[in-house]
């Protein structure tokens, strides 16, 4: 009788889980995220985004877990999300493989009453232009356009009018560094499910600006102003009634293509409230374009060895900018490198202790496993993709360390040349993170010098920096914009066109996505 009484209240349990499943909202997951510098040699295919498929998508969100109160408020549909390093312009191929899967894994479970779709906006795929408003308008054909479309972007991604078209509900990252970037992912799944739970469905209105700036990320951080003051704005913006969200995207600058540059849109159900928010946002975005300048001293690469090597704090940090492989670059420019150590501060061992952070160089690697640590090496590092600034360098030295199994190097090897520790990975890596050194046996803290292949300073390295320069080197994320040759983005543009009259920044209502057509 115990027996049945259980099987009883476990089919009874069982039938009113589905009973309640049934009433939930049915929600996909699907994303792509790239920047893609359209001004480096290098090419990004498919095995870069490392995509996530069904269940393992919610790995990417802590918001997410099993017993979370966002997992219980809907049935999800996980399908395909892929996250690459940002590099080069993304193969057509990798492009249609990495889409189609998608497109084939949505067919699985229609029809769904939202899709959450996770991008950063910033991706080129070849002999495509505007890949994010291609891939939202395909999913949109699969799903139909009544199922309501949340999309979240980083701020330096780009939104075209398909984009804004198709995404009912839309928001980006408020800080630059990304401090903020789950939340405002999760700020994309809350509105989303806020919207179906409540019945409003698609908010009524959706205001869209193009603002004709382009700027990089190390003039726009928000850690400074105008930057801070600017994106502090959006936060009371987007809580006022009749405002679903508001949001400012500064646009990728090292793209060459006419949706590249500054937006904002704000949605919402009060017309005027949500056109008046996008238009003072944009204004106040215009009027500030002047007070934009880079958020920590530049300088040439010479002279910020000059003041690293004069300086008695440490570490002193140098960010090898032009080359940066989280913006864009190919990682294995080899210009920074050969300049340092020609330097004849470090060509003896006791000079002054230089972290370089980092150059590809396999041919090393493999030299470097065959004689082990504290080996003498010699082989060839870098410029395999770009080399138009420097040829590989032909590094002789010890090798201090061996590391294996890293999920973006693959094998990372320390090499002693003077008195220089130079990290040479198997595949291009950021180092983003003290453990990234400290799991090779390098004490960043204790060292005179770091050099990074890196832009504005991730959290970490700025509160470890005691002192702090931005180095202007060449390579696929040049920060000088106007040294690179622009063909296509809309002109005129700010900074190229400083004497530009003031543009049209009134705002521009989007189709809701039922009712656009193409």
């Amino acid at each position: 009788m115990a027996l049945l009484a259980f099987l009883l209240e476990a089919c009874g349990s069982k039938g009113l889980q589905q009973e309640q499943s049934a009433d939930l909202p049915r929600i996909a997951i699907a994303g792509l995220a790239i920047e893609s510098s359209t001004f480096s040699p290098a090419v990004t295919e498919e095995d870069a985004f490392r995509a996530r498929r069904g269940d393992e998508v919610f790995g990417y969100y802590p918001f997410m877990h099993e017993d979370s109160l966002n997992r219980s408020r809907a049935v999800w549909f996980p399908t395909l999300r892929g996250h690459a390093i940002p590099g080069g312009i993304v193969t057509r191929a990798a492009y249609e493989s990495l889409v189609g899967e998608t497109l084939d894994r949505l067919r699985e479970n229609l029809p769904y009453d939202g899709l959450f779709f996770d991008i950063h906006g910033a991706m080129s795929v070849v002999g495509l232009d505007d890949p994010e408003g291609d891939f939202i308008k395909r999913i949109r054909e699969v799903v139909g356009k009544e199922t309501l479309i949340s999309t979240s972007m980083d701020l330096h991604g780009n939104v075209s009018w398909r984009l804004a078209a198709h995404s009912d509900l839309i928001t980006c990252y408020r800080m630059a560094p990304h401090e903020d970037a789950l939340e405002s992912k999760k700020r994309a799944v809350d509105n989303l499910l806020e919207r179906l739970e409540s019945g409003l469905g698609k908010p009524t209105y959706k205001a869209w600006i193009p603002v004709p700036i382009l700027l990089p990320g190390e003039k726009t951080s928000t850690r400074v102003d105008p930057g801070k003051a600017l994106y502090a704005e959006v936060y009371p913006a987007a809580e006022q009634e009749g405002v679903t969200d508001a949001a400012i995207w500064v646009g990728y600058a090292w793209a060459d293509e006419p949706r590249n540059h500054a937006v904002v849109m704000v949605t919402g159900d009060d017309r005027s409230t949500v056109t008046e928010t996008a238009e003072r946002l944009a204004e106040s975005f215009w009027d500030k374009r002047f007070a934009f300048e880079f958020i920590a001293p530049t300088a040439s690469l010479r002279e910020s060895l000059d003041m690293a090597i004069a300086s008695n704090k440490k570490p002193f940090m140098i960010s090898d900018m032009g080359d940066n492989p989280t913006a864009g670059g190919a990682g294995d420019v080899t210009w920074t490198l050969r300049e340092i150590l020609a330097r004849p501060e470090f060509q003896a061992k006791d000079g002054p202790s230089l972290i370089y952070a980092s150059i590809p160089g396999p041919e090393l690697v493999e030299a470097a496993l065959e004689v082990g640590v504290g080996g003498q090496v010699t082989a060839k590092v870098g410029a395999a993709v770009d080399d138009r600034f420097s040829p590989p360098i032909t590094l002789n030295g010890t090798v201090a360390a061996i590391e294996q199994g890293d999920q973006n190097a693959e094998t990372e090897v320390v090499v002693t040349v003077g008195s220089v520790q130079v990290i040479v990975t198997a595949k291009r890596k950021p180092y983003h993170r003290e453990s990234d050194f400290t799991n090779l046996g390098l004490n960043p803290r204790e060292t005179d010098i770091v050099v990074v292949k890196i832009g504005y300073l991730v959290p970490e390295l700025y509160n470890m920096r005691a002192d702090w320069i931005m180095a202007l080197t060449p390579g696929g994320v040049d920060q000088d914009l106007e040294r690179l040759e622009f063909k296509r983005i809309n002109r005129p543009m700010f900074p190229f066109d400083p004497e530009m009259e003031t543009p049209d920044l009134c705002a521009r209502l989007v189709p809701l996505s039922h009712e656009f057509e193409e």
